[in-house]
């Protein structure tokens, strides 16, 4: 029998209560700065309408260890912070007396936050009314019950930010090393145009079905993958079949903020590309498709990109102009030596299946099945 199980059998043999938040805490609503009273960094953060500080502030009005909910703008999203802080007049803090458990409270929250976001009132900007937040019913086993709880989440809550600031310490060794790689040597550099031929998209409708995907701006991820959400679809015909794609093929994104993003087709599966895109032909006797993609991830491509693109209106980045990009081309042999390594590193950055990401997506599943388990008791008659 486990601790938890022990603790059950001591505490709530026959279930827990269950009660209004009102009931058992306080709901306090911040005070409101104006912008002249913040500072750009400084120790005391202030949530106003997002869990990402507004600004920063000589004092505090709530203490650490405190639990909060965004009532307006990221409406329903819960924070807790470790360290003192400023409620603004946009976020809602809690008050716990001695038999309820800040970071308790905290996970019960989180549990309940498809019920609040549910209740978040839509309009120009999102709002969710204290009442709704005050009148949430929760269980509140004894004090000994909730420790536990909290001891057995927070070991799944520490394991993903290690996860996460290893994935964030190899995203810094990969950019490391794409520079290394690509840019220690004096390789030739040659004008993109001179080793490739460039071609622009398919107009027509997405469409939630049809007989090929249509690959969309939207579709290239930052890290220049391509996004599995959200696909769209047309159906080819005899105009549209000399747009359809190969696995390896590049494209690269126009126009709007998505532009000069570059993706590498990562499969055979049957699609075309929009309008938006231009699809980047290299000559594979002189640079490599998966070479010229690590290349347009780094720093030295987005300073050319940034330079060349037009400004009027939405930012375009038209053929002539990536035509202008200047590649360091060193021998194919070389290529494939450097785009081994870095496929390595993009494995292990990127990869939704077996790299890092896949292993903190896989933590955070074990913890929302362990924290919806932990905290669905039977309840008290």
């Amino acid at each position: 029998m486990t601790k938890l199980e022990k603790l059950m059998q001591e505490f709530c043999p026959d279930g827990v209560e269950y009660k209004k938040i009102c009931e058992i805490a306080t709901i306090a609503r911040g005070v409101r700065l104006v912008r002249e009273q913040l500072k750009s960094e400084g120790e005391i953060p202030v949530f106003q309408n997002s869990l990402k500080p507004l600004g920063y502030h000589d004092k505090s009005n709530v203490k650490a260890n405190a639990v909060f909910v965004i009532g307006a703008g990221a409406a329903g999203e819960i924070g807790y912070s470790k360290v003192d802080f400023w409620a603004a007049d946009d976020c809602y803090y809690f008050i716990c007396p001695q038999g309820l458990n800040n970071r308790y409270l905290y996970f019960v929250l989180m549990k309940n936050q498809p019920l609040l976001l549910s209740r978040v009132r839509k309009a120009s900007i999102p709002r969710l009314s204290r009442t709704v937040i005050e009148n949430l019913i929760i269980p509140v086993p004894s004090l000994e019950l909730q420790h536990e709880i909290v001891r057995i989440l927070d070991s799944f809550t520490e394991l993903t930010a290690e996860l996460t600031a290893e994935l964030t310490a190899r995203k810094k060794q990969y950019e490391y090393y794409r520079c290394a790689l690509l840019f220690s040597k004096n390789y030739p550099v040659i004008q993109l145009s001179e080793i490739a031929s460039f071609s622009y998209g398919y107009t027509d409708k997405a469409k939630d079905y049809g007989n090929a995907r249509f690959i969309r701006i939207t579709d290239i991820l930052d890290n220049g993958c391509l996004n599995e959400e959200g696909a769209k679809f047309v159906d080819i015909n005899s105009e549209s079949e000399k747009y359809l794609l190969s696995k390896g093929d590049i494209l690269m994104a126009r126009t709007g903020a998505t532009f000069g993003k570059t993706l590498w087709i990562p499969n055979n599966e049957r699609a075309v590309y929009a309008s938006f895109l231009i699809k980047i032909q290299l000559d594979n006797s002189k640079i490599l498709n998966r070479y010229y993609w690590h290349f347009a991830q780094s720093f030295l491509y987005w300073e050319q990109a940034i330079r060349l693109v037009s400004s009027g209106g939405q930012p375009q980045f038209n053929a002539n102009a990536v035509g202008r990009i200047k590649v360091p081309i060193p021998p194919l042999e070389e290529q494939k030596r450097i785009v081994s390594i870095l496929d390595r590193f993009d494995k292990l950055c990127n990869d939704i299946s077996e790299g890092l990401p896949a292993e903190i997506a896989a933590r955070q599943k074990q913890y929302e099945y362990y924290r919806d388990k932990l905290l669905s008791f039977k309840e008290k008659k």
